[in-house]
């Protein structure tokens, strides 16, 4: 062998089956091969274990899906670049020209606008109506066929529960699918409900640390397989250097988030007796209107606490400008703690009617709890508010 030939084909390191790493090494591969043509046949038809090209499968991958499967109570996953990526490509496959998606006013941006603007382009038809509106659901579905009801619980900003038992049988009674976005709650939270088809960001809680992209669908393999031709073909895939740190995030899931949700409470708990703060939106206090419904339905509330601050927008400016510990960033569920001012929770495009449906006033607050010390957080906050209120 030459040395052009060797720099390509080195000699391989085989690891004895008894010898495994502690850490699963990262497939850092696009391809994949079998020793024969028969064998490589056998495995793309399904006959046989293996993997082909990244696209469609890859052993880290396929270890990280695995996991988040487990986790979520389904049967398997596919994952994606993005959470956007993973919320635009199952509602792709899932949807054709003609079909009617029921989804709400309260829904994650990029969610909106992909059911009103991008599929809408295609022919794909929708609804948009409060989460609360029990009549107008039952309305539109016994009235109109639909594909899909999308929907996400705690919602953003001001995490609104949604009655998912109520929502799935209602998709269910009418021949529709419950699509979830999950990803406020964890991949911990509304595994026993029968919901269709969960979507998480991975960008926040299964990463933590705020330095990796990635979504994630979950539900029954029949169902994941049926999508696999039209989402491999989209080509959304995450990369395997991606998948590893994910899948490293996931090993401090449950420190991270179980602190964060009790230190979220504790905020919570410290804005709701200021003289400054109208209103605070956290489903573990007793004052959220749905805070029943959240104790039944989740195993904890959320890292999320959103308030509504007197004197509106400028205070609210303030207040966020004022912070130490406090980055003003989008996303949560990272390890640093982030704050959302007014002007910066968007919604320009609703109607004074959606608006008022969503709560989001002109002196709405959103903070992401991260894992610094409560006490150093609560301090910040008191801090903030005096500055913004001198």
């Amino acid at each position: 062998m030459k040395d052009r030939t060797r720099v390509v084909h080195p000699a391989p390191v085989e690891v004895p089956a008894d010898n495994r790493p502690l850490i699963a090494p990262i497939y850092q591969s696009v391809k994949f091969s079998l020793d024969d043509t028969v064998q490589t046949e056998q495995m793309l038809r399904g006959q046989r274990a293996g993997f082909f090209y990244s696209r469609q499968s890859n052993p880290t991958l396929r270890q990280l899906e695995q996991l988040l499967a487990q986790l979520q109570g389904q049967e398997d996953c596919i994952l994606t670049a993005s959470g956007a990526g993973a919320v635009a490509v199952a509602l792709t496959a899932l949807c054709k020209a003609g079909d009617h998606i029921l989804a709400f006013i309260e829904s994650y941006g990029p969610t909106r606008h992909m059911i009103q603007k991008i599929l809408g382009r295609y022919g794909v038809r929708h609804t948009l109506l409060p989460i609360e509106d029990r009549a107008g659901i039952e309305r539109v579905l016994a009235e109109t066929p639909t594909r899909l009801v999308m929907f996400e619980s705690p919602t953003n900003p001001v995490t609104k529960i949604a009655d998912i038992e109520y929502l799935v049988g209602q998709a269910h009674a009418h021949g529709a699918l419950a699509v979830m976005d999950n990803t406020f709650a964890g991949f911990h939270n509304h595994g026993q409900f029968g919901i269709d088809v969960h979507i998480h960001s991975l960008t926040k809680y299964a990463s933590g640390h705020g330095d990796v992209m990635g979504g994630a669908i979950l539900g029954s393999r029949a169902l994941l397989k049926s999508l696999r031709p039209d989402i491999g073909t989209l080509g959304p895939t995450l990369d395997p250097h991606a998948a590893f740190l994910l899948q490293r995030g996931m090993r401090t899931y449950f420190l991270r988030y179980d602190y964060q949700c009790a230190s979220a409470l504790r905020v919570a708990q410290f804005l709701s007796a200021h003289p400054k703060v109208r209103r605070v939106f956290h489903p573990g206090l007793a004052s959220h209107p749905q805070h029943a419904l959240a104790a039944r339905q989740m195993k904890d509330f959320g890292t999320v606490v959103t308030f509504d601050l007197d004197g509106g927008l400028d205070y609210g400016r303030r207040f966020a400008d004022a912070l130490e510990f406090f980055s003003i960033s989008a996303s949560l569920g990272s390890a640093e703690s982030l704050v959302m001012p007014p002007s910066l929770l968007g919604g320009g495009e609703f109607t004074d009617e959606q608006r008022r449906h969503t709560a989001i006033g002109p002196g709405t607050v959103r903070l992401s709890i991260g894992i610094e010390d409560v006490d150093d957080l609560i301090v910040d906050l008191d801090q903030a508010l005096k500055v913004a209120f001198n």
